[in-house]
């Protein structure tokens, strides 16, 4: 496989914008092509058949434009649909859920002794259990603390990360963790966005895990193992950035205010931004 070819990414929004820029952070030599469907967001109220479907179309679109590894940047996606996902690709397929559930595991073990792993998510996501049994496989003595956030995903969008509306919710949502906890999971790609009041509230001794930045180390390992890793940057050329025009960003609706929430996640906006539909698996309509 062409190892200058692109990464695959998609989300039912924009959250899986925090999980671009960590790989892009990571993997400097890489670019990128990410779809938000934005049309069909949100995911979570959907059926297992229903997210399926969504996801094997996402999947699907980015493959026919010549992809060397996809990421499954929506928890949701990545809880219910995996296996969907990787029986029709023929392409590496790396979700969100099992990088993060790992790097809680390691953070617990490089502790020592006996430590609860807390998870904060969505609604959709706590409900499947999916971080909860991916931690609890990776170390069965494990003990998971587990709670829906679910006020913080338009906190971020709106761009209220750090203000006297956030921390009150904060508190509220994350009160009981105090005191109980040593290590939380960031179980939904918009919560590193609120990361610092997050931190605030929960106490500067427990470790926080952003599954974007497990997922982005995870791949930067396979890509390595596989040989697909992309060719170092010319010597002397222009560090990359964010959302340059060698990503391409594709969205399914709404492709203004994608541009305003990308432009508040990542500091600037996408270079190349193109509205498309997907219709059914193989059939795409621009």
């Amino acid at each position: 496989m062409n190892t200058s070819l692109p990464i695959g990414i998609f989300d039912s929004g924009v959250g899986g914008l925090t999980v671009y820029r960590a790989l892009h952070e990571q993997l400097p030599n890489e670019h990128f092509v990410y779809l938000g469907d934005t049309a069909r967001v949100p995911y979570g109220t959907k059926s297992l058949a229903t997210v399926e479907r969504y996801a094997v179309e996402n999947a699907q679109f980015l493959a026919a434009h010549g992809i060397k590894l996809l990421v499954v940047a929506c928890n949701t996606a990545s809880a219910l649909a995996l296996p969907a996902i990787r029986q029709a690709l023929d392409i590496d397929v790396v979700g969100v859920i099992g990088p993060g559930a790992r790097a809680a595991v390691n953070a617990k073990r490089q502790a020592g002794g006996p430590r609860t792993i807390g998870v904060i998510a969505t609604e959709s996501t706590v409900q499947s259990g999916a971080y909860a049994q991916a931690i609890e496989k990776a170390d069965p003595s494990a003990t998971v603390m587990e709670r829906a956030c679910p006020m913080f995903v338009p906190l971020a969008e709106e761009g209220w990360a750090d203000n006297e509306v956030a921390r009150p919710i904060a508190e509220t949502y994350l009160k009981e963790f105090r005191s109980r906890i040593h290590t939380l999971v960031l179980g939904c790609t918009h919560y590193p966005i609120l990361r610092d009041v997050i931190q605030e509230v929960v106490g500067a001794q427990v470790e926080l895990i952003d599954s974007g930045e497990a997922t982005a180390r995870e791949v930067k390992s396979l890509l390595k193992e596989k040989g697909l890793a992309g060719p170092p940057a010319v010597t002397g050329a222009l560090e990359r950035q964010l959302c340059d025009d060698l990503d391409h960003f594709y969205v399914t609706d709404a492709a203004e205010r994608f541009e305003r929430v990308a432009e508040r996640f990542l500091g600037s906006k996408p270079s190349r931004l193109e509205a498309v539909e997907v219709w059914g698996h193989d059939e795409l309509r621009t």
